[in-house]
């Protein structure tokens, strides 16, 4: 769990943003939400943005905010 907040927050601070499937395939990790909790607990300003994709679900996308 650790080792993923690292990594995730490692991303997130080249300019990416991260989606559950993304999170998932290159890291592993099931609850993306949680490690956003996790990096917003521990002080890193994440945002969300809300995407519906081609077949009507809808995505959380996550990013660091300015």
């Amino acid at each position: 769990m650790e080792s993923q907040n690292k990594q995730i927050k490692a991303y997130l601070k080249k300019g990416n943003s991260i989606n559950a499937i993304q999170a998932l395939k290159d890291f592993g990790c099931f609850r993306l939400s949680a490690r956003i909790k996790d990096l917003k607990d521990n002080g890193m300003n994440i945002q969300k943005i809300m995407m519906k994709t081609t077949e009507g679900k809808r995505i959380a996308i996550y990013f660091e905010g300015l």
